[in-house]
């Protein structure tokens, strides 16, 4: 353990730990008895007065359960190399796993199907979502987001009948998945504009049902769809961690039937 002669400024390392423990609204000593560590020596971390091994960040993200790029950040604030790594999608590494998605989609065929990474960026619409989300790319720029086209795009209270639902259920979905990162800005600012939007679209509370269905606005009607998102527990590569696939399902007859079914 190094101890650090400046104690102003407590590093990067103390700032990102820090902050990932407040994300988790978890207190120091409770990170101290989970991580097997003094509550000293946590202070003397996040203070800057100490320095950390890698195995201690290594024992302070597994007690966070941070996920693997939070866990990344806080061995390169320590100085130390990555431990996780993140094989792009089109390589050779994951193409185990990227098969599976790629027959999860076409298996879903004709139904619409989304790829997004851990903050809702569309990697890959199948077919049938792709026209689906064609009406809110038009003027779009910068790579299409789940939330933000939902919360943002001038034509979504048009294209989305139940806006003010979705909204509301998008914001408890996001608090969950920072709940779950620690600290994420990203995911930060999309629940900051998805509060700003749903301040504009009041929900108005009704008798909650067991699922919240989402209902588009097409060409030949009203389209109700469930959503399932499923998500890879088992890898040590942090895209494949960090990959949603979110399958929409008919939650009605009629848009059953408008898919062929």
């Amino acid at each position: 353990m190094a101890t650090r002669p400046d104690i102003s400024d407590p590093g990067p390392f103390g700032t990102a730990l820090k902050a990932a423990r407040s994300g988790r609204r978890v207190s120091q000593l409770i990170l101290s008895l989970d991580a097997g560590v003094s509550a000293r020596h946590l202070s003397f971390l996040e203070s800057g007065r100490a320095m950390p091994s890698r195995e201690m960040v290594l024992t302070l993200a597994e007690a966070l359960a941070l996920p693997l790029s939070a866990r990344n950040h806080l061995l390169n604030a320590a100085g130390f190399a990555s431990a996780y790594p993140a094989s792009p999608l089109a390589s050779d590494a994951i193409a185990p796993f990227r098969a599976i998605l790629t027959t999860m989609m076409a298996n879903h065929a004709p139904f619409p199907a989304l790829l997004c990474d851990r903050h809702w960026n569309v990697l890959e619409a199948s077919a049938s979502a792709a026209a689906m989300l064609s009406p809110l790319l038009e003027g779009w720029h910068g790579p299409p987001n789940v939330f933000r086209l939902t919360a943002c795009h001038p034509r979504a209270p048009e294209f989305i009948a139940n806006l003010p639902e979705v909204l509301h259920e998008s914001l408890e979905r996001l608090a969950l998945e920072q709940s779950l990162a620690g600290d994420d800005p990203v995911l930060a600012d999309l629940i900051a504009i998805t509060r700003t939007a749903a301040a504009r679209h009041p929900y108005r509370t009704r008798t909650r049902s067991p699922v919240l269905p989402v209902v588009y606005r097409g060409p030949a009607g009203l389209l109700s769809f469930l959503s399932v998102v499923a998500q890879c527990g088992t890898s040590e590569d942090v895209t494949v961690r960090d990959l949603r696939l979110e399958l929409l399902f008919p939650a009605d007859d009629a848009t059953r039937a408008a898919f062929g079914g």
